[in-house]
């Protein structure tokens, strides 16, 4: 049953009719009596009998229909709720992100929603693989997630809107030998230790992906999923990693407290 069900009921007890609910609806006939078909599907007692030519509730119908009144109460409580909510600019705004999102995202919605009478922010760090992502929308109002291009797509279940595309980067020490290639192709890399995120985590697809295209396992020396520790353990010669864009800023900081070694 649904709402729109419920109401037709609790219409047809009070107008007596299907053509009297018909007109108050501005609907057909034909379609108020689907409507109580269905209803009368989900339950196992008859709603409405023939008295004449007249359709009627039964006892249990009339039950329900008073039922009818306090669910629709109830819907209309939260939909002004819901619009009080929208129209408050001060309300309560939840966002979730993975590390690397939050390091650059964060900063900018507390300093750019400092000012009095603008929302309160709640945020969380949520590293979790992609396909957890979609979950967390039921604990926060907004999640920050990351998918590369050739991954499955986001669920029906969830509203995703692109914020940015970021390239990735191979980090390695500045004194590698590969350092002064401008480009580098799998083969390159295909005999040199990794430092790559954790199974599940979108990164490992594209290194699955340069191993597939160099035609052999790579070495995947250290998992670490958090990208500022990952820069410290390049920059001490641990192996290469992909980077992310927005991680970039704080690699050039890692690069300079280590004298270059990034």
């Amino acid at each position: 049953m649904d709402e729109r069900q419920l109401r037709i009921l609790r219409e047809l007890g009070e107008l007596g009719s299907v053509t009297a609910v018909a007109e108050a609806l501005l609907v057909t006939p034909s379609a108020i009596s689907q409507q109580l078909r269905l209803l009368q599907r989900a339950i196992p007692v008859p709603l409405t009998e023939r008295q004449g030519r007249r359709l009627v509730l039964t006892d249990a119908g009339q039950v329900l229909a008073g039922a009818a009144i306090e669910v629709e109460t109830a819907l209309e409580r939260a939909r002004h709720t819901v619009a009080e909510f929208v129209d408050r600019p001060d309300g309560e705004v939840s966002v979730a992100a993975f590390h690397s999102a939050g390091s650059a995202f964060f900063p900018l919605l507390l300093r750019g929603l400092a000012a009095p009478g603008g929302p309160r922010l709640s945020l969380a760090d949520e590293d979790v693989p992609q396909d957890d992502f979609p979950p967390l929308t039921r604990e926060y109002d907004l999640v920050l997630a990351h998918r590369l291009e050739h991954a499955p797509e986001w669920p029906g279940t969830v509203t995703a809107s692109t914020l940015l595309r970021e390239p990735l980067d191979v980090a390695m020490p500045a004194d590698h030998p590969l350092a002064a290639k401008r480009r580098l192709t799998p083969r390159d890399v295909a005999d040199q230790p990794w430092i790559t995120v954790h199974d599940g985590f979108p990164l490992m697809a594209t290194i699955d992906a340069i191993a597939t295209a160099a035609g052999r396992r790579l070495h995947l020396a250290h998992r670490i999923n958090e990208f500022a520790v990952v820069a410290e353990a390049v920059a001490a010669g641990g192996g290469l990693a992909l980077m992310q864009g927005v991680m970039r800023q704080q690699v050039r900081t890692v690069k300079r407290s280590t004298h270059g070694v990034m």
